[in-house]
């Protein structure tokens, strides 16, 4: 077969592969064996496999003779070397490949949760407060304000598996990765204590970064307590900001794409992370802690909003001691955002086209209190339970002012809905209700001009939402 055959083959595997001739040298290969295993100097054919890796003698004259061979490349993961007469056909299995699609199978599972668990919480909420109309007694509000409260820490909890489930809703913007430093250095003395010792190395001139300021200081904080409690509350604990450059390949680059990056490293002087330990810090659930209380999701909350942001995070543990992560965000080349338009006046609410609120939800308790508190507010409100229904609704002439719609409905989703009643009625203002980030539901909401409020919302956060897109259009 002819070389680009060849390459039109390997191009069609789903893992990084090569072929190698007779002598062992290379043939071809497909862009994920020249990322993967190419590194700094790009492998060409004709290049021997023994001349990158010495140690794969024994393996390669193996599948010469006819048998399969493994060897361990010091990017990480197996290399398995296939006989393919007259060559050697290679076949590499990235670090961690049999985890991630374990930990990608629970984070679709935490995300399911979470969107149910979302609805359940709204509706608490909404009952919360139109139960203090009917209850006004001080001893009415002060069960009230418990349930609230309970409600608030399941909406944390959500938010945590969300972000392990790279699913959570963010707000990034422009930041200069310094100033979050600078700012988590105002709170973590306290919550530190006085036996740890805090040093910070942040090399200037200042980079920037594209993170959720509220989400990323959860990461510091989070590095800096699981430090703490590393050295037993008495310590040195160090921060510190670079820069680094990756052009592929790197172990430490964890699969990011080529580019520039910024670091920052959180380091301890503790006794270190046994290795038997190590390689499974980042599985949600996972804790050292049970009996204080530890949930296990510390760490897999930490790479999972890491990984929202673009970025990979890494462990290692010098000979010395001590415990050091390792944080990569991709630079932010961009210029300043422009300042935000000022919030509409009632005046411009006032001139809001005329018409119902159409609103949409598979789930007729949240259906029930969203629709209870957006007629409070003056709104006319008609309510569907099935997409399929309001689209019908829709053809048959009705002219809504706003569509209010879950994402995540069974059949037609929120996003077909609303993409299909553009088609009825071009320019509708849409608001979709979802506690999935944007990014999960493949960014349609900001592409295609619909407005986002994440799950779960308190009535009062939904209708000024829903004013915002009466006004805006």
């Amino acid at each position: 077969m002819s070389a680009p055959g060849v390459e039109a083959l390997l191009a069609a595997l789903p893992q990084p592969a090569a072929l190698l001739d007779a002598a062992g040298a290379l043939v071809a290969a497909n862009a994920g064996f020249r990322r993967g295993l190419g590194g700094v100097r790009p492998w060409l054919p004709g290049e021997a496999l023994l001349a990158r890796l010495p140690e794969a003698e024994a393996a390669l004259a193996a599948a010469l003779a006819g048998q399969a061979g493994r060897v361990l490349p010091p990017q990480g993961g197996v290399l398995t070397l296939r006989p393919a007469p007259p060559g050697v056909l290679l076949l590499w299995h990235p670090p961690g490949v049999e985890q991630a699609e374990r930990l990608a199978t629970l984070g679709r599972l935490a995300g399911g949760v979470a969107h149910d668990f979302n609805n359940l919480l709204g509706v608490i909420l909404g009952a919360a407060v139109a139960l203090r109309r009917l209850a006004p007694g001080e001893a009415a509000q002060e069960e009230l304000a418990a349930i609230e409260a309970a409600a608030g820490r399941g909406a944390a909890l959500v938010r945590q598996m969300l972000a392990f489930a790279r699913q959570q809703v963010l707000a990034p913007r422009r930041v200069a990765l310094n100033e979050t430093v600078r700012e988590a250095l105002t709170l973590l003395p306290r919550l530190l204590g006085p036996g740890i010792v805090i040093e910070t190395e942040l090399e200037e001139p200042a980079r920037h970064v594209r993170v959720d300021p509220n989400e990323w200081s959860r990461v510091i904080i989070n590095l800096a307590v699981n430090a703490r409690e590393a050295m037993g509350g008495r310590g040195r604990l160090r921060l510190s900001t670079g820069r680094a450059l990756l052009l592929g390949g790197e172990p430490e680059g964890q699969g990011l794409p080529p580019g520039r990056y910024v670091t920052l490293e959180v380091a301890d002087d503790g006794p270190g992370i046994p290795p038997e330990i190590r390689d499974r810090i980042f599985e949600p659930f996972f804790t050292t802690r049970l009996e204080q209380g530890g949930t296990g999701l510390g760490l897999a909350t930490v790479q999972g909003i890491v990984g929202q942001f673009g970025g990979g995070i890494t462990v290692r543990c010098p000979p010395e001691g001590g415990t050091i992560f390792r944080i990569l965000l991709p630079r932010d080349e961009g210029e300043e955002a422009a300042p935000a338009a000022p919030a509409s006046s009632p005046a411009a609410a006032a001139q809001a086209p005329a018409g119902p609120l159409l609103l949409v939800d598979d789930d007729p308790l949240l259906l029930r209190v969203a629709a209870l508190a957006l007629r409070r507010a003056g709104h006319e409100v008609i309510a569907c339970t099935e997409a399929e229904e309001a689209l019908e609704r829709l053809r048959e002439g009705l002219r809504p002012a706003l569509l209010v719609s879950d994402v995540a409905m069974p059949g037609l989703d929120g996003l077909d809905l609303a993409r299909a009643a553009r088609e009825i009625l071009p320019g509708l203002p849409v608001l979709l209700l979802s506690g999935y980030s944007a990014a999960a539901i493949a960014g349609a909401p900001a592409r295609e001009g619909f407005r986002l409020l994440a799950k779960p919302f308190a009535p009062e956060a939904l209708c000024a939402a829903v004013t915002e897109a009466l006004a805006g259009g």
